[in-house]
């Protein structure tokens, strides 16, 4: 067994690389992740086997699939090197004006639409040197990528988590109404359920809430669209009799838009948690927990601006 003393012989540079191919299994992709060319990764997999005495990684196709030695050495490497990054953290002042860090940030795509291009030129007032690399993470997604470090911290609506990851609510959202037709007046049930639904999921899933709580009522409804980002639902639904439920914060920026409204739903939804989720080894990272607060304050902030007033048919955005 290694002693302390053998350490020195140790480049926490090749056991970073190690850790991403062990996730990535593929030499350009690790390049990518890791800012780094293609020969440079080649020549730090030749001084790891040298260094494990192994061949760590077997091609397979275009996939090089671990070694039984080398999946041994990452289940104990793996902590030990998140252990390495929150004591460097805690050592390390943090000073966002002139820090050039590179944060990595999983969004789900409802969150990247209403609150990114905002909350990104408020942390460009705090930090303008600082890099902020935005991963499409959905509340599937986004466990795995927290497990092998893709990204730091999170914000979606998260299901189950890794057992050291942190989780904070930041806020209730009501689904809405989202509709682009001119008849006035609010849905009623039965045109609810008689007008053509499109539907935003990820996963191309057609069964929501809604349909659930229609259910519970002895009703249905027509979806004849699922499309897999909110982006698209402005002009989808231009035009036409489709509707749409999202949460309040998609519909008050796309309320923004001419053509469109939104209002309640004519029948009960429950409420859904938006929360931020980040790696248990970044919890005291200075640079990490300074991102994590601006983006509680500015989703915090956003919660109470962003209030609807009701309308006789429609609801709009309450001026502060």
């Amino acid at each position: 067994m290694m002693n302390r003393n053998d350490l020195r012989r140790a480049d926490i540079n090749l056991l970073v690389v190690f850790e991403s191919m062990m996730h990535e299994r593929n030499v350009t992709r690790v390049g990518e992740k890791l800012f780094l060319g293609q020969p440079t990764i080649s020549s730090a997999l030749g001084r790891l086997r040298l260094m494990f005495n192994d061949p760590l990684f077997i091609r397979s196709g275009r996939v090089m699939e671990p070694t039984s030695r080398a999946e041994e050495i990452f289940s104990n490497l793996a902590p030990a090197l998140d252990g390495i990054a929150a004591a460097l953290g805690r050592c390390q002042a943090f000073d966002p004006f002139t820090s050039d860090a590179t944060f990595h940030m999983g969004l789900s795509d409802d969150v990247e639409y209403a609150f990114l291009p905002a909350l990104l030129r408020r942390l460009r007032i705090e930090a303008p040197n600082m890099t902020l690399v935005v991963r499409r993470a959905d509340h599937w997604q986004m466990p795995q990528l927290l497990t092998s470090g893709e990204v730091s911290v999170g914000i979606s609506h998260t299901l189950d988590l890794p057992a050291n990851a942190r989780r904070k609510s930041l806020r209730l959202s009501r689904p809405m109404l989202l509709r682009a037709d001119s008849k006035r007046g609010e849905l009623g049930l039965d045109e609810f359920c008689r007008r053509p639904h499109a539907v935003v999921s990820s996963m191309g899933n057609v069964i929501e809430e809604a349909d659930r709580a229609l259910c519970h009522l002895g009703r249905q409804r027509k979806v004849v669209l699922t499309v897999p980002q909110f982006s698209a639902l402005p002009v989808l639904l231009a035009n036409s009799d489709m509707i749409a439920i999202v949460p309040d914060y998609i519909a008050r920026s796309m309320a923004l838009i001419d053509g469109l409204s939104v209002e309640c739903a004519p029948l009960e939804l429950p409420l859904q948690e938006l929360t931020m989720v980040w790696r248990g080894a970044t919890h005291n990272d200075p640079g990490e927990r300074w991102l994590r607060s601006r983006c509680s304050a500015f989703l915090s902030e956003q919660d109470t601006a962003g209030a609807y007033r009701a309308h006789p048919s429609t609801f709009s955005l309450a001026t502060a």
